[in-house]
């Protein structure tokens, strides 16, 4: 399992989000973020699409995340978040 790590900035853009969001949007929001944090946790080189170095993109409505992945320490960090 890989650890999870989400930067300051990914953070505040998570958070700027959810604080615009009406009720709806936000129990959405924060079943996507549930959803992210699983799928980085089991395999984050299966999910989502490949970029240049070790980094990645992927979409689970209404978000979309750009994160990076260290397999030789198993981490992950999540490196910028937004609604689509």
């Amino acid at each position: 399992m890989y650890s999870v790590e989400w930067t300051k900035s990914a953070r505040g853009e998570l958070a700027a989000a959810w604080v615009e969001a009406d009720s709806t949007q936000r129990e959405a929001i924060t079943a996507a973020t549930a959803k992210i944090d699983e799928l980085l946790k089991l395999s984050p080189g299966e999910f989502g699409e490949s970029r240049s170095g070790n980094r990645r993109i992927a979409f689970v409505p209404p978000l979309g995340v750009a994160f990076a992945v260290d397999e030789a320490r198993q981490r992950v960090k999540v490196l910028h978040v937004w609604l689509i």
